[in-house]
């Protein structure tokens, strides 16, 4: 499949304008809960089926989620025009929700033949990194940030196993807003010619909420976030991720 090089500009007057920062006081209160609310583990909720090692945690309060809900909608950027497309078998289709990518500084991350570029990480992005890093032992170099306006929303099937990611490093999935449902799929039951009968792992993505899929989660299983006309509130999902660097890709 061709890759395609997305050109989305991250110039400091595209993130920043007419957007609010956060003043370096609420900054520090964030801080000062952070180390409250992460002084001890999480409860975590081990989630497993053949080849599916996931782990599920409220990482934040519902007031914390609130807050930070807020913050993303006013600090990121989300791609538009040809960039808000995907190419799939030779035909371009619009990203059923918004994307946007962030990290650290010159890294790319190519997925459904589309290449993308980081924007700089944000104070809050980089807040909420830093709290899954405490709090899983695992540091991630990429967020890919998904909005969904209400259940209409979506992600088809698929599976994040791109050569870049770092296959010793879980993706950290973390759900802000509307409560959605995750749906997991193994790759040799889907489709009506499925060679094996294996259920399918269904959960709920909590405001506020932290799923780690571990590997070979990613190898074996497929996921989704199915159409859902009844939920009429937005959600906002940061899936952060280890990207190798090129000599090791």
């Amino acid at each position: 499949m061709k890759k395609f090089m997305s050109k989305r500009s991250c110039s400091n007057d595209a993130q920043t304008s007419p957007r609010k920062k956060i003043k370096p006081d609420e900054l520090e209160q964030m801080v000062v809960a952070e180390e409250d609310e992460f002084s001890d583990p999480v409860p975590w909720q081990k989630i497993e089926s053949e080849d599916l090692d996931c782990d599920y945690a409220l990482l934040f309060t519902k007031e914390e989620a609130d807050h930070l809900f807020v913050k993303l909608e006013e600090e990121v950027v989300y791609s538009t025009g040809e960039e808000a497309k995907v190419r799939v078998f030779g035909k371009v289709h619009n990203i059923p929700r918004k994307q946007a990518t962030y990290g650290d500084i010159g890294l790319t991350y190519t997925y459904s033949g589309v290449t993308r570029l980081a924007c700089a990480w944000t104070p809050t992005l980089q807040y909420i990194r830093d709290a899954v890093t405490k709090t899983t032992g695992h540091t991630f170099n990429f967020v890919l940030v998904n909005r969904y306006k209400d259940g209409q929303d979506h992600m088809g099937e698929h599976r994040d196993d791109e050569k870049e990611l770092n296959p010793l490093c879980p993706i950290a999935s973390v759900s802000l807003g509307a409560a959605r449902e995750f749906v997991f799929r193994h790759r040799d039951a889907r489709g009506k010619q499925s060679s094996r009968h294996i259920e399918p792992v269904k959960m709920v993505l909590a405001h506020g909420s932290l799923l780690l899929m571990n590997s070979p989660t990613n190898t074996f299983w497929y996921h989704s976030l199915p159409v859902r006309k009844r939920v009429l509130l937005p959600r906002i999902n940061l899936t952060f991720r280890s990207i190798l660097p090129t000599s090791q890709k």
